[in-house]
């Protein structure tokens, strides 16, 4: 057992482990919010492959510090679902979004020191890159929903949210949106936070791939150096 899980730790720090990351985001921000569309009754799919994504984090996790946080986030958020999908009277709905929104911070955190390790530069780095980018704008989506739960409004336009997790498709079209600095303009953000989050991650995805090839070639730079 333990043999298997060390083999697990070893490639999810490993630079072949972006590809397997990214084949999950992808399906996650982008497939997902379809088939939720077009069958309604795939939340569980969505359920699964964050999960496995809060999984990844615990293997990704290098240092010990970061290992418990993930360990401790996700035996966290694991509780939650099963409380929800229990006959326990109390939903715990808008907690359960909070800790999956610190779920991804991690995880973006975590993919982030894994990125620029060792001032090693190669395309699985490149792939690293996007991941990070995706799961920005997952986090997004997710923060807009927490709005909305909060609040009761996050974002106005052509759209009807029923507060659930159908919804999930709609927020993560405007946090893509709003990050790759889009703006088809049939939706907006309502409030003063939905606008402070849609700008933060305007900026962040204006700025983003900006530092990251700054980064990336100043690791060439100092590699040629030696």
């Amino acid at each position: 057992m333990f043999h298997y899980i060390k083999k697990a730790k070893n490639y999810w720090v490993s630079d072949a482990s972006f590809v397997t990351l990214l084949v999950m985001l992808l399906f996650t921000v982008f497939v997902l919010p379809v088939m939720i569309e077009r069958e309604g009754d795939t939340t569980v799919f969505l359920n699964i492959m964050f999960i496995l994504l809060f999984f990844v984090g615990i293997f990704s996790a290098r240092e010990k510090g970061f290992l418990i946080a993930s360990i401790s986030m996700v035996t966290m958020h694991l509780l939650l679902r099963l409380i929800r999908f229990t006959d326990i009277p109390y939903d715990f709905y808008l907690f359960e979004r909070f800790v999956i929104i610190l779920n991804l911070l991690l995880l973006i955190f975590i993919n982030f020191r894994l990125l620029f390790r060792d001032q090693e530069v190669n395309t699985y780095r490149v792939v690293g890159a996007i991941n990070v980018y995706l799961l920005v704008a997952l986090a997004g989506a997710f923060g807009f929903e927490y709005i909305h739960i909060l609040t009761g409004q996050s974002i106005g336009g052509d759209i009807e949210l029923t507060g659930k997790d159908e919804d999930f498709g709609d927020f993560m079209y405007f946090s893509l949106v709003c990050t790759s600095t889009v703006g088809f303009g049939e939706l907006y953000p309502v409030g003063i936070t939905a606008k402070m989050l849609s700008v933060f991650l305007s900026v962040t995805g204006i700025l983003y791939p900006a530092v990251v090839i700054a980064k990336l070639v100043s690791s060439v730079s100092f590699k040629n150096k030696d």
